[in-house]
């Protein structure tokens, strides 16, 4: 077999590799394979001939993992699609090339500087991606674990950041007992070390103490799927909020973008909502996603009681082409050829609490819930629960939902309070402050549905600390990049002569 051929079936393996370690997340959910899923690669890399063959390889991982886990979104790009994903795949090519450098010659020594750095360079890697204006948190390797409780506790102490640092350490472990040319000590080192962290990580979930419970709020929520028509749309939620009158729930729920006209200039609107709150029985949050009086879109949680409107809050974070165009006067020509925003929302600046039957709600507009500074910083602010208004009608049959629903979970944890998300077509989904599932609605449902949500309040070591995580392994990588330009600097230099 020629060079080229073997070449190219490393490469092609890869991008195999990479796209199985999608497999971990919803829909799939084979939440195990992330604990492995990366030996495939990471063995691809240490063997490559090359840094720049190292770097070919981690790119076609790359793309076979976001083509992959991103599927559903790819037609919304049309002909971009293939553009998108590639530029994506540049994500892992630092991360490809410290592997390479690190595994290729593998003793113990260099085995325990791998399991630090190379999960370091993982989540600075993950941080920088997760910027609002490329996308959001989509896709951590941590989110694979929102099923597993005992080791899902370990977002409590560094949110999702150390979850992904973990299952990319104890990967590393598990390659070197699988590499080539490796001595028995090394292998055992790494096996060792990868059951270490293992059995400390779920033994920190199983002995955690639960919260102190603090009362119960029940939670209605609408999920009418996707109706075409804004008057439509808004006469289904109405015929639906009307079906759970007497019902004794303390919230009533509709989705992302329920009601498509300004309260404020259709009085006819406002006074349907303000009977729905008055014959329901409970506040009502609904979502506007209309122009104001000065023509600014915004999609905006409205809480209406029997009185009227008692508050709002503006969606802060926005999706980058979905609901505005970043530069739109350079890149405004594609909601031509694709299905970008054909006009830019605007963005609120603020976050805001919700007074709901005594307690405190934090609300929150679809995307943002992919963000786990947003629901840190509603803990910081005393909230009892969190609640967001979603809608993937866009997606609908697609992965998209049970991503977007398994969220919730890791956010409950991070944030140490319950989360509840409610879709208008989508998984609408609730899970307690320990992640454990309290709701999960399907997307072809329709109808109502209401959730009893256990309320507690605890100050995890996340929300105290922040993102001490990717700080800190960011550090470790700046450290690290020193170490080895001292050393090579060393090596270079000529041998001193007296």
């Amino acid at each position: 077999m020629s060079a080229v051929a073997v070449r190219w079936g490393s490469r092609l393996f890869a991008l195999v590799a990479g796209a199985g370690l999608a497999l971990a997340f919803p829909a799939v959910n084979a939440w195990w394979w992330a604990w492995m899923g990366l030996v495939p690669v990471l063995v691809s890399l240490s063997v490559a001939g090359s840094a720049r063959e190292a770097a070919w390889r981690s790119w076609f991982a790359a793309v076979g993992f976001f083509a992959m886990l991103h599927h559903w979104v790819l037609p919304s790009l049309g002909v971009f699609s293939v553009l998108v994903v590639g530029v994506a795949g540049l994500a892992w090519i630092p991360f490809g090339l410290v592997a390479h450098g690190l595994l290729r010659r593998i003793t113990p020594a260099r085995l325990l500087a791998a399991m630090l750095v190379l999960p370091s360079m993982w989540v600075v890697v993950e941080a920088l991606r997760s910027w609002k204006h490329l996308g959001g948190a989509w896709g951590l390797l941590g989110l694979s674990q929102w099923q597993v409780r005992p080791v899902l506790a370990v977002a409590a102490v560094g949110g999702v950041w150390l979850l992904s640092f973990l299952l990319v350490a104890v990967n590393v472990g598990l390659t070197t007992t699988v590499l080539p040319r490796v001595r028995l000590r090394t292998r055992l080192t790494g096996a060792g070390v990868a059951a270490v962290l293992v059995v400390a990580a779920a033994g920190f979930g199983l002995v955690r103490h639960e919260p102190t419970m603090t009362g119960t709020l029940r939670v209605a929520g609408v999920q009418p799927g996707d109706v075409p028509g804004p008057e439509r749309r808004l006469a289904e939620h109405l015929r639906l909020t009307r079906e759970l009158a007497g019902r004794d729930h303390d919230v009533i729920v509709w989705g992302q973008s329920s009601v498509a006209f300004d309260p404020a200039q259709r009085p006819d609107v406002d006074l349907r909502l303000r009977h729905a709150a008055a014959t329901s029985g409970s506040d009502l949050l609904v979502n506007v996603d209309a122009a104001d009086p000065s023509g600014r879109i915004t999609k905006s949680t409205y809480h209406y009681s029997a009185g009227g409107v008692t508050g709002t809050y503006v969606k802060q974070r926005l999706v980058p082409f979905g609901e505005y165009i970043p530069l739109r006067p350079v890149l405004g020509w594609l909601s031509e050829v694709t299905e970008a925003a054909e006009e830019d929302r605007f963005t609120g600046d603020t976050p805001t609490t919700l007074a709901v039957s005594g307690y405190t709600v934090g609300p929150l507009i679809s995307y943002e819930s992919t963000f786990p500074d947003m629901r840190r910083q509603l803990a910081r602010m005393g909230v009892d629960v969190t609640i967001v208004q979603g809608s993937l009608a866009t997606f609908h049959g697609s992965w998209a939902h049970a991503q977007q629903a398994s969220f919730e979970a890791v956010r409950a944890v991070e944030s140490g309070r319950p989360a509840v998300l409610v879709e208008v077509d989508g998984t609408s989904a609730a899970f307690d402050a320990r992640g454990r599932p309290l709701a999960w609605v399907p997307p072809d449902y329709r109808g109502t549905f209401v959730i009893d949500v256990p309320l507690s309040r605890e100050t995890t070591p996340y929300v105290r600390l922040g993102d001490w995580v990717p700080v800190l392994s960011a550090v470790i990588v700046v450290a690290a990049g020193v170490v080895a330009g001292v050393r090579r600097r060393g090596l270079a230099k000529p041998p001193y002569v007296s």
